[in-house]
């Protein structure tokens, strides 16, 4: 199993230069993987500092040399599939090929969809997510590509360069377990980082614990070749039964274990990733 971090993009410590900075300790403290939000108001909380992730991912890259660097995850429904493929192979060369895209639907109270006009039913963003994945990946072959959907139209184009990685950068598909869309997306593309929760609202979201029978029920669904994340949460006071537990969902089959860093002033962040991953 790998461990990584989840940071916020919104809050006290949450510019550029900030998560630069975490992200170089977390990758000396041990950690595999550094996963941002991807939020344009931070959780609902109007006037919270909140920062672009694609800028942020790009000075991450340059503090570091090994660790896996991503989004968890990234609402493609409000973002132009055109911008998102540039911005990615960008960020793919600028890190040496240690790029992985999560996307998901978005949340549906999320403020930011209806303040700029993207407060679509989440069927339609379901489609509008598997067009724009179509057109992504067509997009990063340098090839030549056109594409005709019935919300991503794109006109015979080529986009350079090609992403390092080949055959393309991975893509993970996040969203709430264990809802049908989110798992037959996931079986189609590179893996999983979906949450699992007890209660899930604008006002409360409430985790529910991952268990062996659904990381096995999850890894029947999305087939053995594919990376399935786990966690998604802050660490409990008690280590010694969270590095259990991650032990046993890694033995059912998963291969991530994220854990969140709540937005904080830059002194508790540091500590917290300070920590180092809990490997057993």
């Amino acid at each position: 199993m790998h461990f990584g971090l989840n940071l916020p993009n919104g809050g006290p410590a949450a510019d550029p230069r900030s998560l630069a900075e975490l992200a170089a300790l977390a990758e000396a403290s041990g950690w595999e993987g550094v996963f941002l939000e991807d939020y344009l108001v931070y959780q609902n909380k109007t006037g919270t500092p909140t920062y672009d992730p694609s800028v942020s991912l790009a000075a991450m890259a340059m503090r570091t040399e090994r660790i896996r660097l991503g989004t968890t995850v990234t609402p493609v429904a409000r973002r132009r599939v055109a911008k998102l493929a540039a911005e990615t192979v960008a960020l793919d060369h600028v890190s040496g090929g240690r790029l992985t895209l999560g996307v998901g639907l978005g949340d549906q109270w999320d403020v930011s969809l209806a303040a700029f006009g993207d407060a679509r039913d989440l069927a339609t963003r379901a489609r509008i997510v598997d067009e724009s994945l179509e057109a992504l990946v067509g997009l990063w072959t340098g090839e030549p590509f056109s594409y005709e959907g019935q919300f991503v139209k794109i006109s015979e184009v080529t986009l350079a360069p090609r992403p390092l990685q080949q055959p393309r950068i991975p893509i993970w598909i996040g969203g709430q377990y264990p809802n049908a869309g989110p798992i037959r997306r996931a079986a189609r593309w590179d893996g999983s980082c979906l949450f699992k929760a007890a209660e899930y609202s604008a006002d409360k979201i409430v985790q529910a614990e991952w268990t062996a029978d659904d990381i096995r029920n999850l890894r029947a669904q999305i087939g053995p070749r594919r990376d399935l994340t786990v966690g998604g949460r802050a660490r409990a006071e008690d280590w010694e039964a969270d590095r259990a537990l991650a032990q046993s969902l890694a033995d059912a089959g998963a291969t991530w274990w994220i854990e969140w860093i709540p937005p904080a002033d830059d002194d508790t962040m540091r500590q917290a990733i300070a920590r180092g991953p809990l490997r057993s």
